[in-house]
């Protein structure tokens, strides 16, 4: 049956059942991937996917349960599954069936002409990528990956309390990998361009940004162990902060998971740090007008200028705290709510990387990071990680370095942050996209030779 049916129907059997509250969230995707190798196409996906999660106060315990089907068995699976989960739960967590916002933002987050590009144009562009890339240089004997994807999907939440919610969103992305190849050095450079307008996708400047990737680590040698500045190229910053962006969740704080808990109103990085969270950031995969429990969504600085002023709330953990939600809740159809940022990232200032460079004098810009999962305690905050970039000599980016390792803690380097400059870059996504500008740290141990 369709959608709408099945949730009146659902419904009915859960006002019978005598639940207190209860709501559907259903999310549906669609995505479009093709791969292309020597100008031919290696891989070519297209994809559907419904979900469909149902969640009940049953006995003032909330049950959770999901399906795929829509049809009159789900409906009593659903049920039933409600039923045996709230049975198991023995915390006593304040839970909420929300009834909704007085108003709730216009997201610029869906391209309806993104909607319509056909298979052809992006197989075009996929080719045209690869192309681009093993002509930028005689270096480049191959491509190593090359890929466009789109991705739209649908979020709706209804519920018992009045609630009746529906949000789009879409995305085109576009990476390459070429490799080059010179006297028996082999180095890959990797670049990805993400918009909400298919035609922003720049096949030329996406290969020749990947291009000087690979080409200029060609020549990187491993330096000498030391102790010095490092400046964390946006996109590595990036990946630092998403690899601690848990340490922000009261959910994690409430749990023992973050040494954050209780400490807003505190400095715990310096005065250049500004962490926002903004779910209403223009044409973005991760923008939304309301959050995994139909809470509207709010711009907030989470770190203002060194100081943490909140911590990312859902109803459960605000009400725990005595605070009030953030719009932080997120789900997936088949999850409890739990919470998770939507656009997260570092504000950058004024100052380019060059003049901010200039003025660090000596030290290393790191381009890349790796070994984040294994080499990072979100707890302790301590990290070890490889990494790749530039030594800085004389305020300016010079060889190129590889094979080192960089180790810290990560509530050491907010406190240690210098500068940050104005070159802000997102991430890949996943569950939220992380951005950050090239941030200076003032000093860091660097393993070498």
């Amino acid at each position: 049956m369709d959608r709408q049916a099945f949730i009146d129907k659902l419904f009915a059997r859960a006002q019978s059942e005598g639940f207190e509250a209860y709501e559907v969230y259903c999310v549906k995707g669609d995505s479009f991937d093709v791969s292309v190798f020597g100008g031919e196409i290696v891989d070519y996906t297209v994809s559907e996917s419904m979900g469909l999660g149902f969640r009940a106060l049953s006995g003032g315990k909330m049950g959770y349960a999901s399906t795929q089907a829509l049809d009159d068995d789900a409906v009593e699976f659903l049920i039933d599954g409600v039923k045996d989960s709230a049975a198991f739960i023995e915390n006593d967590d304040p839970q909420f069936i929300y009834g909704g916002g007085e108003e709730y933002a216009a997201v610029e987050n869906y391209s309806p002409a993104l909607a319509d590009v056909e298979p052809a144009q992006k197989i075009a562009l996929a080719r045209e990528l690869e192309k681009a890339a093993l002509a930028q240089d005689p270096r480049i004997q191959r491509v190593d990956g090359c890929s466009v994807m789109t991705e739209a999907s649908e979020c709706v939440i209804r519920n018992s309390r009045g609630l009746n919610l529906i949000s789009h969103t879409n995305v085109a992305l576009a990476y390459v990998a070429p490799v080059a190849e010179e006297d028996g050095r082999v180095n890959v450079g990797m670049k990805f361009q993400m918009e909400q307008e298919f035609d922003a996708l720049d096949a030329q400047g996406i290969a020749k940004a990947a291009v000087e990737k690979a080409l200029s680590g060609l020549a990187a040698e491993q330096p000498a162990s030391r102790t010095c500045a490092i400046a964390f190229q946006n996109l590595a910053a990036a990946s630092l902060l998403g690899v601690f962006a848990s340490i922000f969740s009261a959910e994690a704080a409430q749990k023992g998971l973050s040494l954050l808990k209780g400490r807003e109103g505190e400095a715990i990085a310096s005065a250049a740090v500004t962490i926002v969270d903004d779910p209403h950031r223009p044409h973005s995969v991760a923008s939304k007008p309301f959050d995994g429990e139909g809470v509207p969504t709010r711009k907030k600085n989470v770190v203002e200028k060194g100081v943490l002023k909140t911590l990312l709330h859902n109803l459960t953990t605000a009400a725990k705290q005595g605070v009030a939600t953030t719009g932080n809740a997120a789900r997936g159809y088949a999850s409890a709510v739990g919470v998770a940022p939507t656009n997260f990232y570092i504000a950058p200032s004024e100052e380019n990387v060059e003049a901010m460079l200039a003025r660090m004098g000596e030290g290393f810009l790191i381009t890349e990071i790796s070994g984040l999962h294994a080499g990072a305690n979100q707890i302790s905050g301590d990290f070890s990680l490889l990494a790749k970039g530039y030594a800085v000599h004389d305020g300016k980016k010079a060889e190129a370095v590889k094979q080192i390792t960089v180790a810290g803690n990560f509530f050491e380097v907010l406190k240690d942050v210098v500068a940050v400059a104005s070159d802000l870059e997102f991430g890949l996504p996943g569950g939220c996209l992380v951005g950050s500008p090239t941030v200076w740290v003032k000093a860091l141990s660097v393993a070498g030779k």
